[in-house]
């Protein structure tokens, strides 16, 4: 089951998001990627608490992928250090993880 990975990433405009899903399914990266907000994130970046208004992006595919995948997601997003973080798939049925794997190649 460790063959699949949820990716997870945020981008500061849904228009960015909506551009990286459609290219990473579109390069058979991703079997399908949803866009999630907006939602307000609050982290530490060059040594002070910022605020932001972001979109997730809920990126499927497989580990083998990975490597590419994240490639993919450095070279468009416009972050200077994206949050890009793959998450292991543990349980899913066996039809829809079937689907995943046909999809990403």
């Amino acid at each position: 089951m460790d063959e699949y990975v949820h990716v997870l990433s945020t981008t500061q405009k849904k228009e960015d998001a909506a551009r990286i899903a459609k290219a990473l399914v579109d390069r058979r990266l991703a079997g399908c990627v949803q866009i999630l907000g907006p939602l307000e994130s609050t982290y530490r970046w060059r040594g002070k608490v910022e605020r932001a208004r972001e979109w997730l992006l809920l990126i499927k595919s497989t580990r083998k992928a990975y490597p590419r995948l994240e490639k993919a997601i450095k070279e468009m997003h416009p972050y200077e250090t994206p949050e890009i973080l793959a998450l292991p798939v543990v349980k899913g049925s066996k039809e829809y993880l079937s689907w995943l794997s046909g999809e990403v190649r």
